[in-house]
């Protein structure tokens, strides 16, 4: 939407200026386009741009201005060709699996997905023929071991949700490929900012705008990013199907990743000191974070990422009712399962965010009853760890 080379920019620059345009009024912020359809001037050019011979915007559902300036910015801060906006995160995942995959398809999925990915995987793609196994995301090999010859997409996400168990994107990409299939990487927990999944072979990338690229927990948002030849697929199903961004929350999320880069860095900080903590505390049995060096990827994470996140998960000691009453006795941190907020939450994932996970996929997952998973967020470190210290009292 503007006529200027990104290519060398930093990305705090990128997170500001990329995808801005100005009408006529020379609007200093992003414009916001609160409108279901565009007028054309003729019956002529409406049908050359009905029928993308000319470009333009014809109808909200898929060509909105405010929706493409956000889709433009992240685009160029991933590192890739397009960007298409979407509903929500799972919106995204959905898309991505309509555009590409079949009846008849496999796909190979990491094993550490949030709850509902799982869910859409198991229950709906499955409902239609598609064919889901199951990977551990710290073991290529097992990646290798499960592709078949009708293997068409691995899916990951790295960090995982809730472990922060970090895949070495570039060796399972090199798996993918060799067996004919995509890599899609959910960059949720990192953003662009702290890591780049295109730059290390990954196929497309997908977002949960949602979380940190709002980073105030206002609005819902998601998007897939990769190649041009990868991505119009998608936008050729959003278009049909309808689980599009609206104009308003493409803006709100613009104005959220104004302050991204510097979010992401005062998250990453407040996570290592709070998990740092957490070690040294009794009745802790295992602190779950990229940053620390006990973490099994502790030097993958230091090569692949710019930075540890803003996720600490850990396992207390006494199980459920140990876990519950932690959750419980807090008075600042906001119980609720989102993330990616300036405010810290909590969250039980085998009771919330993978509760619909049978018990067996969750232990096999690693998500033990005791496991509490907090994001981050930028209060003073001093009055998180106080109220921690209180819940664990």
């Amino acid at each position: 939407m503007q006529d200027f080379d990104f290519d060398d920019l930093h990305p705090d620059t990128l997170a500001i200026r990329a995808g801005t345009t100005r009408t006529e009024f020379g609007e200093h912020s992003d414009a916001m386009y609160l409108t279901s359809s565009f007028c054309v001037g003729s019956a002529e050019e409406a049908s050359l741009k009905f029928t993308n011979q000319i470009p333009g915007f014809i109808y909200s559902r898929f060509t909105n201005p405010t929706v493409t300036a956000f889709e433009e910015r992240l685009a160029a801060l991933e590192g890739a060709e397009k960007a298409i906006a979407t509903a929500s995160g799972m919106a995204a995942i959905l898309a991505l699996g309509m555009a590409h995959l079949k009846a008849g398809d496999h796909v190979v999925a990491s094993n550490g997905l949030f709850g509902a990915t799982i869910q859409l995987f198991n229950t709906y793609f499955a409902k239609f023929g598609v064919e889901i196994s199951y990977a551990s995301p710290t073991d290529p090999a097992a990646w290798q071991a499960a592709a078949k010859p009708n293997t068409r997409l691995f899916f990951l996400e790295t960090p995982s949700n809730p472990l922060t168990e970090v895949a070495d994107i570039r060796a399972i990409a090199d798996i993918a490929h060799a067996n004919g299939a995509l890599l899609a990487v959910d960059n949720c927990f990192c953003t662009p900012i702290l890591q780049q999944p295109l730059k290390l072979g990954a196929d497309l990338v997908v977002h949960s705008a949602t979380k940190y690229l709002d980073g105030q927990g206002r609005v819902l948002g998601g998007a897939v990013a990769g190649k041009n030849e990868l991505v119009d697929p998608v936008y050729l199903f959003l278009r049909t199907a309808g689980p599009s961004l609206s104009p308003f929350n493409a803006w709100v999320i613009l104005k959220g990743m104004e302050t991204l880069p510097l979010r992401m860095r005062a998250h990453c900080d407040n996570a290592l000191k709070l998990a740092q903590w957490l070690e040294q505390q009794p009745q802790i049995e295992r602190v779950y974070y990229p940053g620390l060096p006990s973490h099994p990827q502790y030097a993958l994470a230091q090569q692949q990422q710019k930075g540890g996140g803003g996720i600490v998960s850990f396992e207390v000691k006494g199980g459920r009712d140990a876990a519950w009453a932690l959750v419980d006795r807090v008075q600042l941190l906001s119980r609720t399962a989102n993330l990616g907020d300036v405010r810290s939450t909590i969250t039980h994932p085998a009771s919330t965010t993978h509760g619909r996970v049978t018990p067996e996929a969750r232990a096999a997952a690693g998500i033990r009853e005791g496991l509490i998973r907090i994001s981050v967020g930028l209060e003073n470190i001093d009055d998180l760890i106080a109220d921690l210290q209180r819940g664990l009292a």
